[in-house]
């Protein structure tokens, strides 16, 4: 008994100063004081690179082409957090109800949209930038075409196709790809520094003896160029602005899927304050991303800097390094296929016709070519897809470009390198 009163006791002591606390709270809210919380307590510096109009076009930070001349949308110390709201990689009206009609409408004169350039303080030409991945927090909607003439088998898919991504932190999912599920492993498609004059130069002259050359090489186009003050019609330099499609020294459109959230970029500054940028947000991508795109999005991006002085010499183009980042990548169930250099007589493969070569024709093998082992793998891989788990061809050949990696297993054993594509079979949802 008398534990019990000491017990009631206790509890009514205890109640007691509960109604005081809330009486006092009620106090302290009618007076106006506030009431902090952990939300109110920072320590970071931000600087945000906000986006703004519907397109590229009506944005002053966002621009799509690549040179020295293009003005800093922002500028930031080492350290910072920078935050880029990004666009999807086409720039696109492009959303759920989205048919192939719209992606044959599509401006290819305006692929991968970038957020910034942002001037780092202090970080001069010669300099290496760090560029650490803290956050992606992406859209809610991304979308997956096949666009005609584009795509590493375009000789086989030549007609267009649309997989619209409903998003979210954890997976992605389609009502045109039902049974699917993608989980969520983004990073930046693009992300990069601006090239000073001798780069602009130096690449344009490679670039062009490529193309006299029959290569496939895209060469300033002012149409469609942003900022058109510096690369349009009437643009400064409208015939020195790069496009932004194939990756350089600078970075770019680099498509390097590892580069997940943790891992740190190392790029050579080109240009005082080094010009960093980013674009092209992929939600989830295989190695490869075989169809032309990922599962492209719009997303708010954020990074760290870190100028390291005087290490161009040693890092002259991108590098990067990170921890376990690699293993959250890697799949807990896999179907993989072997590919090796081999192809029907009498054809030539579509990325070989500009060399001319008769020999390759009546060659059935070729030797030590990457290429056509990794095309072989993807074949077999989508012929995989499609015959074991009911999706059609052009199906399959998006979930390829999503959920497959290409993966270089020797390149020694003449005359047939080895590519493997490896299938994440954990985006089958109930298998």
């Amino acid at each position: 008994m008398q534990s019990s009163l000491k017990l009631s006791g206790v509890l009514a002591a205890f109640a007691a100063a509960t109604a005081l606390s809330a009486i006092a709270l009620s106090a302290i809210a009618l007076s106006g004081a506030a009431v902090a919380d952990t939300s109110d307590v920072t320590w970071q510096t931000r600087v945000v690179v906000e986006k703004s109009g519907a397109h590229c076009a009506d944005d002053p930070k966002c621009f799509n082409r690549y040179h020295p001349a293009i003005p800093p949308a922002a500028r930031a110390e080492p350290g910072d957090y920078i935050v880029f709201e990004t666009r999807d990689a086409l720039d696109s009206d492009l959303d759920l109800e989205s048919t192939v009609e719209d992606v044959t409408a599509l401006d290819l004169s305006l692929v991968h949209p970038m957020t910034g350039p942002v001037f780092i303080e202090g970080a001069e030409r010669g300099d290496v930038l760090a560029v650490t991945l803290v956050d992606i927090e992406p859209d809610q909607y991304g979308y997956t075409v096949i666009v005609p003439g584009f795509g590493f088998l375009r000789d086989l898919y030549p007609d267009p196709y649309i997989v619209n991504w409903k998003t979210s932190r954890l997976k992605a999912v389609s009502d045109q790809m039902p049974g699917v599920a993608v989980p969520f492993q983004a990073f930046m498609g693009s992300v990069g520094v601006l090239p000073g004059e001798a780069e602009v130069e130096a690449w344009l002259a490679r670039e062009g003896a490529l193309a006299e050359a029959g290569g496939i090489a895209l060469m300033p186009l002012p149409a469609g160029a942003h900022p058109a003050a510096v690369c349009g019609a009437e643009g400064s330099h409208k015939d020195k602005c790069l496009r932004t499609i194939p990756p350089r020294e600078n970075g770019g459109n680099m498509d390097v899927k590892q580069m997940q959230i943790g891992t740190r970029l190392l790029l050579p500054c080109f240009v005082d304050g080094c010009g960093l940028f980013v674009g092209d947000v992929h939600y989830a991508q295989g190695d490869g991303e075989v169809s032309g795109t990922a599962i492209e999005m719009g997303a708010r991006v954020t990074v760290v800097t870190e100028v390291l002085e005087d290490l161009a010499e040693e890092v002259s183009q991108p590098h990067f390094e990170g921890g376990a980042q690699l293993k959250a990548t890697m799949p807990s169930n896999f179907y993989a296929t072997v590919g090796l250099p081999l192809k029907d007589k009498g054809t030539v493969p579509v990325y070989e016709t500009y060399l001319d070569s008769q020999k390759i024709a009546d060659l059935e093998n070729l030797s030590e070519n990457l290429t056509l082992a990794a095309r072989d793998a993807l074949i077999q891989m989508i012929d995989y897809i499609v015959e074991e788990h009911g999706l059609t061809r052009e199906q399959a050949y998006i979930l390829a470009s999503v959920a497959v990696d290409l993966r270089v297993g020797q390149v020694v054993d003449v005359p047939n390198y080895v590519v493997s594509a490896v299938l994440n079979l954990d985006v089958f949802e109930g298998e």
